[in-house]
């Protein structure tokens, strides 16, 4: 990546952090407000979250600072991975949060507490959608400009607030008219709802800790980019997997016998340049193999593309190959 993408990188996942810790705080304040004056579990449901989301995106904050830190001498890779640990913590913080809210809501539920001033709930919560929309779509054009983890982590949980807020304004709409369990179940269903996002982001992020391997689309991408290569015979043993901003590529290409070094390092930094140039950050290690070399089942089929390019060298006597 180039110091211009490395900067316009940085400028929006801190961009991003720092309007999502706002827009965090503001709900905090306003919410309380209302859950005091109303009494209503959905409200209670509502500022919870906005706690969590207060708590996540500062992580969130302090962690994208991290991941965009260069390799170092410490941390050769890069330090990307600091991104899917900022988007673990916040599964854990909501699941755990989701499951004190469905507790609370049952047992309020089961008092029967009546909803006060829902009104104020209703413009509350009215605000908080327009505030959370306009956030969302900075996060998406942040995501869409960097495809930082964390923030589309963020942006998913930011997004499921649109749906609570108007399910907060249907629970509370519905007290009012004297269906008192509304505002309890729509708080359990907020609380599934919650956890189901948790445990999907989650998933991810640590899928992401154990470098699991590139989507289907993108390795495909690879090969096709790799075997296009001038010289190039075949390829095996491809192995990826992204930390942060960054994709990791490594794989062996076969190459003609009797190349010379200089003919084969060209290739092969020719293959490493082409892949590259697919994403926005790719660090690409290729290993030469001979085909005399490659174990017959890991062959790969030549096209005819392919075999038109570079003919192989013939030794010219038995001192090595002809230079």
């Amino acid at each position: 990546m180039t110091q211009a993408k490395q900067r316009d990188y940085a400028f929006w996942v801190k961009l991003a952090t720092r309007a999502s810790v706002s827009v965090a705080f503001i709900l905090i304040a306003v919410k309380t407000a209302a859950w005091l004056l109303t009494d209503s579990a959905s409200m209670l449901a509502s500022l919870t979250d906005s706690m969590l989301d207060s708590l996540a995106s500062l992580f969130t904050f302090f962690a994208v600072r991290y991941a965009v830190q260069p390799a170092d001498n410490e941390h050769r890779f890069g330090h990307g991975k600091a991104e899917a640990m900022a988007a673990m913590v916040q599964s854990a913080l909501i699941t755990g949060s989701a499951l004190l809210l469905a507790v609370h809501s049952v047992q309020q539920w089961i008092q029967g507490t009546p909803v006060q001033q829902a009104e104020v709930g209703v413009y509350v919560s009215l605000f908080a959608i327009a505030l959370t929309l306009a956030l969302v779509v900075l996060q998406r054009i942040a995501v869409k400009k960097t495809g930082s983890q964390a923030i589309t982590a963020d942006a998913l949980h930011f997004s499921s607030d649109l749906l609570l807020n108007s399910a907060v304004i249907a629970a509370l709409v519905l007290s009012a008219y004297g269906w008192l369990w509304a505002d309890s179940v729509f708080a359990i269903l907020i609380a599934v709802f919650l956890a189901q996002g948790a445990i999907r982001i989650g998933w991810e992020a640590f899928q992401s800790l154990m470098d699991r391997e590139l989507p289907d689309a993108e390795k495909q991408q690879i090969v096709d980019t790799i075997k296009a290569v001038p010289g190039v015979r075949g390829l095996h043993g491809l192995k990826t997997r992204s930390a942060g901003p960054t994709r990791f590529v490594q794989c062996h290409i076969e190459l003609d016998d009797f190349l010379n070094l200089r003919q084969a390092h060209d290739i092969a930094d020719s293959a490493e340049k082409r892949v590259e140039a697919l994403f926005e950050q790719t660090e690409v290690i290729i290993h030469m193999d001979p085909l005399s070399v490659v174990p017959q089942e890991l062959h790969q089929e030549v096209t005819q593309a392919e075999t038109s390019v570079i003919e192989p060298q013939v030794p010219a006597d038995d001192n090595g190959p002809t230079q």
